[in-house]
């Protein structure tokens, strides 16, 4: 039911989607490196309460993650700083 409601969203507002090869998550390592991220540093941290709760909560790490921690991937500045 989900992935119906999905691809027809997805149709809808004109949204191509590209599908991995099984087993090959390296395909998308840039995604997959950041949903590791958000698993371990913000949805394993924390309890969530309702919907509006959990955006409350996504919304700081969010903030967090591109605004104050820095990433090695760009010389240990912020998304933020590298980005000016």
């Amino acid at each position: 039911m989900t992935s119906r409601d999905f691809l027809s969203w997805s149709f809808r507002n004109k949204i191509s989607i590209e599908y991995i090869q099984p087993e090959k998550p390296i395909q998308n390592a840039y995604i997959e490196s950041f949903n590791g991220k958000f698993r371990d540093e913000c949805l394993n941290e924390e309890v969530f309460h309702g919907l509006e709760g959990a955006r409350r909560k996504v919304e700081k790490w969010r903030k967090f993650y591109n605004e104050e921690r820095p990433h090695s991937s760009l010389g240990f500045k912020t998304p933020l700083e590298f980005e000016t």
